[in-house]
């Protein structure tokens, strides 16, 4: 698996796999994360040792923060971007492989019955954040563990997700693969939104990012994410506003609403409320 390199150099969109290694396990020991998309067809389970801050996986905006374990299903395209303000390096230790990796059957076996659940939902991406602290000491072993020993590590580690509650990271997944060329197209209109999300961002300029006029772009957006492009970025504007919210408990709801892109503070409690539930002001309150 490709290791990320303390420069920074922009990823591949498909990581390549290394070859005659069913499993894989990488650590990340970085002072932010990746902010590039990227996938590869391997799925991975990771465990967040330090740091915090947004994670895209297929269609969805989500949030990640220290002790969370997050499982994602091969070839979903997905970004790690830690918070810029974090003071602690980030650490992520993961764990590589496909369902196939053991052998096409392996995981077809009848003592595997219950794995048939996780790959279920590892499609979509879980997030599992409580109650875990028994994988949190299978992860932690990793580092001193044999090969055998780590795969006997990974089939405890499905076996005792399938006991815990999780949320799920993803809505909707394109049913294809993408080429390289979607990567980048997809990657460069992903890493605008989550760099310009506080200014106003018009459909010229996102689909001058990827080189396509306005209608070609909406299309192509629509189809492979399940949602309009403003969708996506409104969604984006909500989970920073969701952060601002609970780390600065003094800034007004006001300053918030201005400092992640909306021109009135009506149209962002209503959005807020469309997407969380609640008021930004009760979600203040509640966390």
């Amino acid at each position: 698996m490709l290791r990320v390199q303390k420069s920074m150099k922009v990823l591949p969109f498909k990581i390549p796999k290394p070859k005659q290694e069913a499993l894989v396990y990488q650590e990340d020991r970085e002072a932010y994360f990746y902010d590039q998309l990227h996938q590869h067809e391997e799925l991975q389970i990771s465990y967040i040792q330090k740091g915090g801050g947004t994670l895209v996986v297929g269609d969805s905006i989500n949030t990640y923060n220290a002790n969370d374990i997050l499982i994602i299903g091969g070839n979903i395209p997905h970004v790690f971007r830690s918070d810029q303000e974090a003071a602690a390096n980030s650490v992520m230790f993961t764990l590589f492989f496909t369902k196939e990796a053991f052998g096409n059957g392996f995981f077809q076996i009848s003592d595997m019955e219950t794995a048939k659940e996780f790959f279920k939902h590892a499609q979509y991406g879980m997030k599992i954040s409580n109650n875990h602290k028994k994988i949190v000491k299978l992860f932690n072993q990793l580092h001193k563990q044999s090969k055998i020993e780590r795969i006997a590590s990974l089939l405890k580690i499905i076996d005792h997700t399938l006991s815990l509650e999780y949320s799920p990271l993803s809505s909707f997944v394109y049913g294809k693969k993408y080429t390289d060329d979607e990567g980048k197209r997809m990657r460069a209109v992903f890493e605008h939104a989550m760099e310009n999300y506080h200014n106003q961002i018009t459909l010229e300029e996102v689909a001058l990012k990827a080189n396509m006029t306005k209608n070609a772009f909406c299309r192509y957006f629509k189809k492979r994410t399940n949602k309009t492009f403003f969708q996506f970025l409104i969604e984006m504007r909500i989970e920073n506003a969701c952060k601002l919210l609970y780390k600065n408990s003094e800034m007004s709801i006001a300053t918030v609403s201005e400092l992640c892109g909306f021109q009135n503070i009506t149209n962002f409690n209503r959005k807020f409320k469309e997407l969380k539930g609640i008021t930004p002001s009760q979600y203040r309150i509640q966390f």
